[in-house]
């Protein structure tokens, strides 16, 4: 996998600069068609005022036919230009939405996990909703100047009229804006602490999906409900707050801005009375008076998008700033290499030291779990180097210092319960489209009954986290992704706990003859695999006490006797 490690924003402001920057071209476009829209909208009332004036002096049906085609003209302006303008503008920001939505899916998934103190669920708002509002950066810069030439137009065809209407909408503007920046800056606030609070609903979400039967197993969920429940209303209560910002942020804007238009009616009349200004000025005036509404409207609105714009920038940077916890190399292993633990000092293992030669098919067997969990999870990774004394290599590497995707492509660990997806068997089984042993690896773990049921084949449709799938049906659905990865070396945990004793000897077998000449190392307590393997390595309390044949240790060790027995 690319991993988005390379130079790149890694701040809020950062992240908008970038987006602008990116999108300087179409945002130039968007300028110049939106302004001429605007442009356009103003000069409408502009052209209705000359047409009153000119009628009223010229009374000839030719001004007025050439005032008519005038207005055409102005409108199909007005219709062009916003749809070619809004076109260029939102796929712009589709296209940059998209951008970053890959960019924190990327950090999220990478391999190398993430410093971050963020749960997946929180991780999932910041691909979707953060990126989208970031990308909105993209529309509000050309909304904001187009809005402003609109002010500008109208202000000086109010000036020619007469200087004081000019100042009042400049002085206007001014003063809205001032009055509304200050009130969009405590949205920017609360809209952040609502995202905030919506990701750790939907990372608890996802945590009560993911655990979901075992709640339900112990009775649980009712606990894991109430829990949600208050999550879920905190997220509530903040919404609440940032629409009752919005509506208040809006109804100012709508006030202040009928205060402006009103202002401007009442000084034209009062001029229109003195003879100040002619009648055609008056209508401009007056025209223009209802339409600086919008422009206005939309004016005044931007700074709160700028600031909500800000604030999912500086939630995205808590991804894309995000360190990795362990910085991968840049080696390569032996293509022919096996794999070693040397001297592992983490959690319930004791200086453990265990080497699988290359090609062989080895087993271990645990006498307690956690020193099972705590293998896996340095095999897998899940641990930093940093974590643990001694070292993992692989292909006669250290793992530390290997590339991430050499060692993805070197080492694959295989977890007791790994996530089955929304969609085929063949797609859960060869995710990437690549594998070439899709076929013997469902042979080897005995999903043919599974594929054989359905007419679809490999195609069935499977639900998501396979809640159509037996227990059984799910593990060997998992097996047989690792094994048509065919990984030079492969680590199983626990592959066949959910299957009967029959299914169990025979995928054993299975496995031994399709990994023959691989590197194998399988993590269980089952007899069927113990008997499969060339070697077993006996684990208790964190070191390696024992080793030798299955049938071997039966014969000789009692405690490996008893063990099995359990």
């Amino acid at each position: 996998m690319t991993t988005p490690d390379g130079p790149g924003p890694r701040t809020g402001a950062g992240i908008l600069r970038s987006a602008l920057r990116r999108n300087a071209r179409a945002m130039a476009w968007g300028t110049v068609l939106m302004g001429m829209y605007q442009a356009g909208e103003t000069a409408f009332p502009i052209a209705l005022g000359l047409i009153v004036e000119h009628a009223l002096r010229d009374r000839s049906l030719g001004a007025l036919g050439l005032s008519f085609a005038a207005l055409a003209a102005i409108i199909t302006t007005v219709s062009f230009s916003w749809r070619f303008g809004m076109r260029v503008l939102q796929r712009a920001n589709t296209t940059e939405a998209h951008r970053w939505r890959v960019r924190v899916a990327a950090c999220g998934l990478q391999p190398v996990a993430r410093d971050a103190d963020l749960k997946s669920g929180e991780v999932l708002t910041i691909a979707t909703e953060d990126a989208d509002q970031t990308a909105d950066i993209i529309e509000v810069v050309p909304l904001l100047v187009s809005s402003l030439v609109a002010v500008l137009i109208a202000a000086v065809a109010l000036g020619t009229a007469s200087v004081g209407l000019g100042l009042l909408v400049i002085a206007g503007t001014v003063g809205i804006l001032s009055v509304l920046s200050v009130m969009s800056r405590r949205i920017g606030t609360r809209t952040g602490e609502q995202q905030a609070r919506v990701a750790r609903a939907g990372a608890k979400v996802a945590d009560l999906i993911t655990g979901l039967r075992p709640l339900h197993g112990f009775g649980g969920n009712h606990a894991a409900l109430r829990s949600y429940r208050g999550v879920s209303g905190e997220a509530r209560d903040q919404a609440i707050a940032v629409a009752r910002a919005n509506g208040a942020y809006a109804g100012t804007a709508v006030a202040l801005n009928m205060v402006l238009a009103t202002a401007v009616t009442l000084l034209a009349g009062r001029l229109a009375f003195r003879d100040q200004i002619t009648t055609g000025e008056l209508v401009m005036a007056v025209g223009l008076a209802q339409f600086i509404m919008e422009p206005l409207k939309l004016f005044s609105e931007m700074p709160k998008y700028v600031m909500v714009a800000r604030a999912s920038a500086e939630r995205m940077a808590l991804v894309l700033a995000a360190p990795p916890v362990a910085t991968p190399g840049s080696d390569r292993p032996a293509a022919d290499g096996g794999l070693e633990v040397d001297c592992v000092q983490y959690g319930s293992l004791r200086k453990l030291k265990f080497h699988v030669p290359p090609g062989r098919f080895v087993a271990v067997a645990a006498y307690g779990q956690r020193s099972v969990t705590d293998l896996v999870s340095v095999l897998a990774g899940d641990v930093p180097p940093s974590a643990f004394e001694g070292a993992v290599r692989v292909g006669g590497r250290e793992a530390a210092h290997l590339a991430v995707d050499a060692l993805r492509e070197h080492l694959l660990v295989n977890p007791s319960h790994a996530e089955i997806f929304a969609g085929t068997l063949r797609t859960n089984i060869d995710p990437s489209g690549t594998a070439r042993m899709v076929s013997e690896a469902v042979e080897a773990s005995l999903l043919t009954d599974v594929v054989a049921l359905h007419r679809e084949g490999l195609d069935r449709p499977v639900r998501d986290r396979g809640a159509d799938l037996s227990g059984g049906q799910r593990q060997r659905l998992s097996l047989a992704r690792a094994l048509a990865a065919d990984a030079p070396v492969l680590v199983l945990h626990d592959p066949t706990t959910a299957v009967d004793a029959v299914t169990e000897q025979l995928v054993a077998r299975n496995i031994a003859r399709l990994r023959r000449g691989r590197t194998t190392l399988v993590i269980t307590s089952s007899p069927a695999l113990l008997d499969a393997a060339d070697q077993v390595l006996v684990l208790d309390e964190g070191v390696i006490t024992t080793e030798g044949t299955h049938r071997d240790l039966l014969a000789t060790d009692q405690d490996y006797r008893q063990a099995l027995a359990r």
